[in-house]
């Protein structure tokens, strides 16, 4: 093993250790750099990662309401609030829309609300007891940004853990869900364009629901990797209308 390896291994040996001694060291600590890292130090060894219960870890509760009773519900409603904002972005469009297509529009929003409330608006992205495939997060809680909306990864490898303290979590409000195609730009005035213009043919919902609610579509990024310049990016033309059904048809 290197020596960063074995210095790492003393670290999570002898956590208690470490933190009494950096404890101690900040006391009489004046150089703010310094400080910072101590501090920094201290609060990370401290964390109560895999307490997931309000009563085994009430800090991290502070300034949550009651009803949330562990971690991962309160970060499920933290996605589905995050979810669900989008829904009424795309709802309040709606008086923008041509007044001829506003009816199909309107019948739009309701099949994409059904299917949100369907898959409980998404909440398993942030939640970290769900299956693999479907969380952004390990099973300890660990996010890490994917990067801008223009590269495949993060230039920083910025990560966080939401569910080790309170100012984790926090901190991690500010962390976006940043569409690729953009949904005010793009997306949204692209669905009310093919209502209008549809001219007897169905629209593909399921496209547009993709590209507005999930990782199809979706990265999540570090408030310093959310470039909120022109993406420049639009729908794909094949993919906004289909085949009629006999079900759903939108008229």
């Amino acid at each position: 093993a290197s020596d960063i390896e074995r210095f790492l291994a003393a670290f999570c040996t002898r956590r208690e250790a470490v933190v009494e001694a950096a404890r101690k060291l900040l006391s009489d600590e004046q150089a703010p750099r310094r400080q910072k890292l101590l501090a920094d130090l201290i609060h990370n060894l401290n964390e109560n990662i895999l307490a997931e219960d309000r009563e085994q870890d009430k800090k991290w509760f502070e300034g949550l309401e009651s009803r949330f009773k562990n971690k991962s519900s309160y970060m499920r409603y933290s996605c589905e609030s995050r979810i669900r904002s989008y829904m009424k972005e795309v709802s309040s469009f709606t008086s923008s829309v041509h007044p001829t297509a506003r009816d199909a529009y309107k019948r739009i929003i309701d099949l994409m609300s059904d299917k949100l409330k369907s898959v409980k608006y998404n909440g398993c992205y942030f939640d970290r007891r769900e299956e693999e495939a479907v969380r952004l997060c390990t099973t300890e809680g660990w996010f890490s940004c994917q990067g801008p909306f223009d590269r495949d990864d993060c230039p920083c490898k910025h990560s966080i853990n939401p569910y080790s303290n309170r100012e984790s979590r926090i901190l991690f409000s500010t962390w976006n869900l940043d569409h690729i195609i953009e949904k005010k730009r793009a997306v949204v005035p692209e669905l009310a364009e093919a209502v209008k213009t549809r001219d007897g043919r169905e629209v593909n919902w399921e496209y547009f629901y993709q590209l507005l609610f999930t990782v199809d579509n979706l990265k999540l990024v570090h408030i310093a990797c959310h470039k909120k310049t022109n993406h420049n990016l639009s729908c794909d033309k094949t993919k906004i209308y289909r085949k009629r059904k006999q079900n759903h048809k939108i008229s």
